[in-house]
């Protein structure tokens, strides 16, 4: 998804031309902080939150914690179509929660504990931002890296570290949220205000040199930073299960796929002479399984070729997403989920490598999802799927915890989920089912 994001992405196209979406998109309901009234679950988030925390709610200051456990700990490595850990199969259930490269140690303590008290395993969260309006954007101009601007990522990786959670980062957007894309197209290119977000000129940035040397350059400053809190570089931290070369690239305007197959080859290479020891994914949508379809997510309409971006040499697991309702799969959502769930486990395999089904989420209210319970049902559903077709993990869209302000961050896109709740337990008995098939 975008950043509340929009992922669930753009709507299923309605014709040749184009398509607008449907209804108000993830990335149109950008999160900018949480106002929902504390209620019943509130008890347990407060209780997640160290006391520890309350003193570090703006970051600045080191941890009290004597040591940090990554230098101990086994990568996570590929074996055929499964995660290895130290020698033995390894699968897991796991979240994103894409805010805490810029929050408070305060917000990032709240969400990562509740991580681990599910016991979740992974966290999927940004390692970009390249807004220049934003106050912390860890790129707010081309080549530019604040060095203060990096203290609630380096918190983030610490803190996972230190709860043996594994992070699994993206390195850009394709939506405009945090920059993105489309604002290295902006730094770059010469153009009126209203072109940069159109699909030809989004998409140059697969193309243009200048913007690919200044994508690279950043990657490469992330791999190779020092961690102020661990020490650690991040390319030697095996908190870091994996880098992406992107969330949810798309490449419209160009319906071969040669251009985004061409940037993710050079990318990825790059990403493992830098950091060998880290897994590498896309981070795409899954979409282009089937060129042959009519059916959007299915289709090439995006520009994905799903089966050869997997197939890279260089990336070392696929990804799929899953938002039926955003791409107009309406009539049976659920249905329909499983189906493409099973498809693109079943043609990773055929491959070679691992899945995971890295994003998924329902809105209710929308496609017969008329309530939390008719949601969980879907949700398990969903994940029966995936353990019964050997996917190697999921993600759900999208766990938060509080705010500085005490509350619960917003449920800006209808799919948050808090700990404790019905929601969070049906997914923490997955994540210790897939756990235990080892």
């Amino acid at each position: 998804m975008n950043d509340p994001r929009s992922s669930a992405s753009a709507p299923a196209p309605s014709d040749e031309a184009g398509a607008a979406r449907r209804g108000l998109s993830r990335r149109d309901i950008m999160v900018t902080g949480g106002a929902a009234v504390l209620g019943a679950a509130g008890a347990g988030l407060l209780a997640a939150v160290p006391a520890e925390a309350e003193g570090r709610r703006r970051g600045g200051g080191r941890p009290s914690h004597p040591f940090h456990p990554s230098g101990s700990r086994s990568f996570v490595r590929v074996r055929g179509t499964d995660f290895s850990v130290g020698g033995k199969r390894w699968r897991f259930g796991g979240t994103n929660t894409y805010y805490l490269h810029t929050k408070s140690h305060y917000m990032i303590d709240s969400v990562l504990n509740n991580a681990a008290a599910l016991g979740l395993a992974a966290v999927r969260c940004w390692a970009f931002n390249d807004d220049p309006s934003d106050p912390v954007a860890l790129q707010p101009s081309p080549g530019h890296y604040p060095e203060a601007h990096y203290d609630s990522l380096d918190y983030a990786v610490y803190k996972a570290g230190m709860l043996g959670l594994r992070l699994v980062m993206p390195l850009v957007n394709n939506w405009p949220d945090y920059g993105g894309m489309q604002q290295y197209v902006k730094w770059f290119l010469d153009l009126d205000d209203d072109s940069y977000g159109d699909a030809v000129n989004h998409d140059k940035f697969y193309t243009d040199r200048r913007i690919r040397r200044c994508y690279l350059a950043y990657v490469e400053h992330v791999l190779n930073r020092r961690n102020r809190y661990t020490g650690i570089r991040y390319r030697d931290d095996p908190t870091i299960m994996a880098w992406e070369l992107a969330n949810e690239p798309r490449n419209r305007s160009d319906k071969t796929g040669a251009e985004v197959l061409a940037w993710a080859r050079e990318v990825s290479a790059h990403i493992k002479r830098w950091a060998p020891r880290q897994l590498v994914a896309v981070g795409d949508e899954g979409m282009g399984l089937d060129p042959s379809s009519s059916d959007y997510p299915y289709s090439t309409y995006e520009g994905d070729h799903w089966q050869k971006l997997v197939a890279l040499p260089h990336i070392d697991y696929a990804t799929a997403h899953l938002y039926p309702q955003s791409w107009g799969e309406t009539d049976d959502p659920v249905g329909w989920g499983t189906t493409w769930i099973t498809d693109h486990i079943a043609a990773a395999k055929k491959l070679g490598k691992p899945l995971v089904l890295e994003e998924f989420g329902l809105s209710i209210g929308q496609a017969g999802i008329d309530d939390s319970a008719a949601r969980d049902a879907a949700y398990g559903t969903w994940l029966t799927a995936v353990e019964k077709a050997g996917g190697a993990g999921t993600q759900f869209w999208l766990l938060t915890a509080l705010t500085d302000a005490g509350v619960l961050y917003g449920d800006y896109d209808g799919m948050r989920v808090v700990y404790p709740s019905d929601t969070a337990t049906l997914l923490s008995t997955h994540a210790a089912d897939l756990a235990a098939t080892v």
